[in-house]
Order: C-alpha cells, then structure tokens, then sequence
C-alpha cells in the first residue's frame, strides 16, 4: 500500500511541468551515474551492460517508448526504481561486479530523470 502511494505521488508530481536548467542539469547527473551503464549516453541501450542483461536493455529512443513516456509520465521512471521484485537491475550489477550506491529518490528526483530522458529521446528522433 505504501508502494503504491508513493508510485502515484511520483506520477503526480512528475505530470507538472516544471523544467530549469538545474532540473535538467540534475537529472542528466542522475541518468549518468544511475542508467547510462546499461542505457547508454543516447539511451539507445548501448551501455557496457546493455548486453548482459536478460532480456538486453531496450532502445529507450523507439516511438513506442517515447509515446509511453509521454502517456505516462513519471510511471517508467518510478516503477523500473521504486518496483517491489526489482532484481533485473540489482542482479545486473552485481553479477557484473558494479558496485552503486543507494539513492534517497526523491519526487524532484522522479521528476528531473523523467524531464532529462524525455528531451534526449525528442532529439533523437
């Protein structure tokens, strides 16, 4: 019950617009430490991890996805972090010996990642 309360204040709060060039600057920081492993840089899945996971990291950039971001915002972002039965990810990196430290998310945080991988998807395409 809490999980889900906090998932939906997350996508609340992430579906008011709100970006700055700090809020940029701080989720381009939260995707380059916390995602591009496995996403890459150009959130294509090409990250030294993308591969080593199964099943492989997705292309974040088809327009499937960006028509998921857009419909749902905040949910991608907040469900792939805050998910009960998340070992894709946990399992990931530490059978690739990568070490990450835990992260108090906060819904601005939700918010910034969610903003930052929006516009680098609407430059891709």
């Amino acid at each position: 019950m809490k999980l889900s309360f906090i998932v939906s204040l997350a996508v609340l709060s992430l579906a008011q617009p709100s970006l700055s060039l700090a809020d940029n600057a701080n989720g381009k920081n939260l995707y380059s430490q916390r995602c591009a492993m496995c996403h890459g840089a150009d959130i294509r899945g090409t990250g030294p991890l993308a591969r080593k996971s199964s099943p492989p990291t997705p292309d974040l950039t088809t327009s499937a996805f960006k028509k998921r971001l857009h419909d749902y915002p905040g949910v991608i972002v907040s469900s792939i972090i805050l998910r009960p039965n998340g070992d894709l990810i946990p399992n990931t990196l530490r059978e690739n010996g990568v070490k990450l430290p835990p992260h108090a998310w906060s819904v601005k945080d939700f918010r910034d990642l969610n903003n930052y991988m929006g516009d680098v998807i609407a430059k891709s395409r």
